[in-house]
């Protein structure tokens, strides 16, 4: 049975305070007790999920949310960025629109589904040559790399089996971006975060990226 920690005859004078906290924030907090391990938060437009193992009391929940409430306040308006980008891309890749192909308008009329069919046939294309190029560079090889329709990110890395993940939509951008993902991604195979020495190694590689980096930041997905 689930239990709602939210609830008036549940909440501690810290619940309290971090749902006034949260509220001015324009956030809702939706707490419920469920069959996990640990306390799991996700931060959503307008929305923090918390859920709650079954053994932690009220009070523990309480101070556990209470920490939490910062970071949510702070990143809040970057997922409600993310959310609208995200609809922003999907209103724009209807059927039937114009083709980008490496930021350039293209004098076809595809169907998502075809456009998508266009975009992997170039990666698949392009991948080898670039791979070729980056690796040396950053010092790294990635022992397979797939393509897949993702629209929140750009790219992903799998580093404990060396795999590397790119959106097929890549292709609709100057190639450059794509380039900048291959190298953002190679680069986790020596640092799996986003740290400093992370970005160091993304410099070093490849010194202009942030012209890349920001014009995909301006689209809808993220890198990992």
């Amino acid at each position: 049975m689930k239990k709602n920690h939210s609830s008036p005859k549940h909440r501690t004078p810290l619940l309290e305070n971090a749902l006034n906290q949260l509220a001015a924030a324009g956030i809702a907090l939706d707490i419920t007790q469920k069959r996990v391990k640990n306390i799991n938060f996700r931060l959503k437009p307008y929305q923090l999920k918390v859920s709650i193992p079954l053994f932690v009391g009220y009070e523990q929940a309480a101070q556990a949310i209470d920490k939490r409430v910062p970071w949510a306040i702070d990143n809040h308006a970057q997922i409600l960025a993310q959310h609208q980008r995200k609809q922003a891309f999907s209103a724009n890749d209807m059927d039937n629109s114009p083709v980008l192909l490496w930021g350039e308008p293209q004098a076809l009329v595809l169907t998502d589904d075809e456009k998508i069919a266009l975009y992997r046939q170039q990666l698949t294309e392009v991948t080898p040559a670039l791979l070729d190029k980056w690796q040396p560079i950053v010092g790294a090889n990635a022992k397979e790399v797939r393509f897949k329709k993702m629209h929140t990110r750009w790219g992903s890395c799998n580093t404990r089996v060396r795999r590397v993940w790119l959106s097929v939509y890549l292709p609709a951008y100057a190639i450059e971006c794509t380039e900048y993902v291959i190298v953002h991604e190679l680069c986790h195979l020596h640092h799996a975060n986003h740290s400093e020495a992370f970005w160091q190694t993304v410099r070093e590689a490849m010194p202009e990226y942030k012209r890349w980096h920001d014009m995909l930041a301006g689209k809808s997905g993220r890198l990992d």
